[in-house]
């Protein structure tokens, strides 16, 4: 069945002549064809313009140089697709485009296409990119690019274990043949699930936004841009580094004598060793004074850096890029000196700014961190930790919210060692709600918003 695929290269590969050799060229990388006879030179060009299967290539080059030539094609074919250069298409239908390097297409072949049944995969998914509408799995290598409705049409009856003659009913000018096809373009390309077959360890364990956000925020799966790309370099001005204040009621606080701490405070093995989550908080609230100790200690802005890609700092936590996109709202339910309610932290002038008084908003964000520590205690004080996405979206592409679940974990270690220090009751939540905090504050849901949760409170002493 593979031998039927029409073959092409890459669109981005380019087939210069330069004297009696040919150069085969990516962005990334050079082949050279040293003296290549007539029929490879056809065979290679045949394969920029995509007009021929691997059956007609291989005849082409038999007929005309012999078998040793077409044994020499083959290697050199295997090579260009291991390479990822080659596409594998169903005319005017589908295309399998490889997205890596140490790419392999192997297609099982199929012994009774009369009765074997196959569906997509969990796993595959539908979308579509600059006018094209395609086909993406993160057990793939491949994507699959699907021509027009036909394609798509194929796809959304694969949702439901279909056979060849089932698949094809209906839809217009698509043979028995084209469908065994389209069904071993999506098998080799790991998209589809035989005879309803679901899977077994270790992939059972996996669910479909888990292994599709793993797959995309790391390479090997895709060819998307990754890393430091600045896509909006002279299209956006990148946001500053510390984000305004949000209003008018100011409250300073206090900060610690950190030379005084050197000498007082307990040792790093020691906080690493004695640090537990908390979820029990005494009737004695614990004080603003604590809050803004630990804030100034975990969180404040050491020093900004003018730089040509926009402003930088410095902050006690480690940050990618030193972008630091993260923000510190608590919501504060029980704490002496402070009014309920919902703060910024800003951590340039180490100021609280009230933006919210206690409301039902509020309550709903601390019943959710109540529910989110197993019904066990309503925090004194809940720290929302939000990202301002656009800080980090302006350089990173691909690992860029990867990148800020990290800060976020960096964050919560920082939290935990500190408070473990301060004797205070320091539990890290893994859930919270996204939308419950854009309603408590009216900040924009896609600008920015809440990516992790740390309640605080005072030791229980019983």
């Amino acid at each position: 069945m593979t031998s039927n695929f029409t073959l092409s290269l890459r669109q981005e590969t380019t087939l210069t002549p330069q004297d009696d050799n040919l150069i085969l060229q990516t962005p990334a990388r050079k082949l050279t064809f040293q003296a290549p006879k007539s029929s490879l030179k056809a065979a290679l060009q045949h394969l920029k313009d995509g007009t021929h299967t691997h059956t007609q290539l291989t005849e082409l080059i038999a007929q005309t140089d012999g078998i040793e030539e077409t044994e020499k094609f083959q290697a050199y074919l295997q090579r260009l697709t291991e390479l990822g250069w080659i596409c594998h298409s169903i005319k005017s239908l589908a295309t399998a485009m490889p997205m890596v390097g140490n790419y392999q297409f192997d297609c099982p072949e199929i012994e009774d296409w009369q009765t074997a049944a196959f569906s997509l995969s969990r796993f595959t998914y539908l979308h579509q990119i600059d006018g094209e509408i395609i086909l993406e799995s993160p057990l793939s290598q491949s994507k699959i690019i699907l021509s027009d409705w036909r394609g798509a049409a194929l796809a959304a009856k694969l949702a439901q274990l279909q056979t060849v003659s089932e698949l094809i009913a209906g839809i217009p000018d698509i043979t028995e043949e084209i469908g065994q096809q389209f069904i071993s373009l999506l098998w080799a390309a790991q998209m589809l699930s035989f005879q309803g077959e679901t899977d077994s360890p270790p992939l059972v364990y996996w669910e479909f936004t888990d292994l599709l956000f793993h797959s995309r925020s790391r390479n090997g799966r895709h060819d998307n841009p990754l890393g430091s790309v600045y896509p909006f370099k002279d299209k956006i001005d990148p946001l500053p580094a510390v984000k305004p204040l949000m209003g008018d009621t100011i409250i300073k606080l206090e900060k610690p004598d950190l030379e005084q701490l050197t000498n007082t405070d307990i040792s790093l093995t020691k906080a690493l060793e004695t640090r537990r989550s908390l979820r029990k908080h005494d009737q004695t609230p614990m004080t603003v004074e604590q809050l803004g100790k630990l804030l100034y200690r975990c969180a404040r802005v050491e020093k900004i850096i003018d730089s040509e890609m926009g402003e930088v700092s410095r902050r006690p936590y480690p940050g990618g890029g030193a972008i630091y996109e993260l923000e510190i709202y608590p919501v504060v339910n029980n704490c002496q000196g402070l009014d309920g309610g919902i703060y910024q932290y800003h951590p340039l002038d180490h100021v609280l700014c009230q933006i919210a008084q206690w409301s039902e908003e509020a309550e709903a964000l601390n019943t959710d961190a109540w529910f989110a520590n197993g019904q066990q205690v309503k925090p004194q004080i809940l720290l929302v930790i939000t990202a301002r996405f656009g800080r980090l979206f302006w350089k990173y592409r691909a690992m860029a919210y990867a990148a800020i679940l990290k800060h976020v974990g960096v964050m919560y270690q920082t939290l935990y060692l500190v408070a473990t220090s301060m004797n205070l009751a320091p539990s890290a939540l893994g859930a919270g709600n996204s939308d419950l905090f854009a309603a408590a504050t009216g900040i924009d849901y896609y600008e920015e918003a809440s990516v992790g949760e740390f309640m605080l409170g005072s030791v229980c002493r019983e």
